[in-house]
């Protein structure tokens, strides 16, 4: 049991991707092995995942035990076909080669996330029920003191303006890294409060569910 303070996070934006390479395959295994014929990566690599299981299409994930033609997709558990159907989950992946650190953050907030209910009732019932259904969309808003000239500032503007899907990587002062991915919009005109800094906001809009490793 412990609390801790988000003092000293570090915030980085994907700025560089290489090549997608296929997936041929991956195993219902935990962690999920996938296979990719050459694919060149080290263990540690974050990549992008296209994959035709939607409970990993989207997400960013770690490379881990990596050998000759596979490697382990790190802390993702894929075991059950019922989430995971054997032999459907090919697709392809691109790693993520550059990152600029997003400086000088105010603030980060959250928002969505939450479960969604179908909410019914029988004729002979006095009372409503409910199941659940989706989790509603998600995102993540960032306060960033106003400096055009930061590289971070420079790479939301760019993503914001091309309307790019994005990797964000968070790291907690204890070593824990929170993987994003979603669509940047960023507002270049900064709040103007007098006596309070100058701040402007990025957006970003969630693809998929983050991807949590404890260190």
């Amino acid at each position: 049991m412990s609390v801790s303070l988000p003092n000293g996070s570090i915030l980085s934006l994907a700025t560089a991707y290489g090549v997608a390479k296929p997936v041929t395959a991956i195993s219902n295994a935990n962690p999920g092995v996938a296979s990719a014929a050459a694919h060149g990566f080290a263990n540690g690599a974050l990549l992008e995942v296209t994959s035709g299981w939607s409970k990993i299409d989207g997400r960013i994930i770690r490379v881990a035990g990596q050998v000759a033609g596979a490697f382990n997709l790190d802390g993702i558990d894929t075991i059950d076909t019922k989430l995971f159907p054997a032999g459907a989950g090919a697709g392809s992946v691109r790693e993520i080669t550059g990152f600029a650190q997003i400086s000088q953050v105010l603030e980060l907030s959250t928002s969505g996330g939450e479960q969604q209910f179908a909410t019914y009732s029988f004729l002979e019932n006095d009372y409503d029920s409910q199941i659940p259904t989706t989790l509603s969309a998600q995102s993540v808003s960032i306060s960033i003191a106003d400096d055009p000239t930061l590289p971070g500032y420079q790479a939301l503007k760019a993503a914001s303006d091309a309307k790019a899907v994005r990797a964000l990587k968070m790291v907690l002062p204890s070593g824990s890294v929170l993987l994003y991915n979603g669509y940047v919009s960023f507002n270049e005109t900064p709040t103007m409060t007098k006596g309070n800094v100058m701040a402007c906001k990025a957006t970003f809009s969630l693809l998929s569910r983050p991807v949590r490793y404890a260190s």
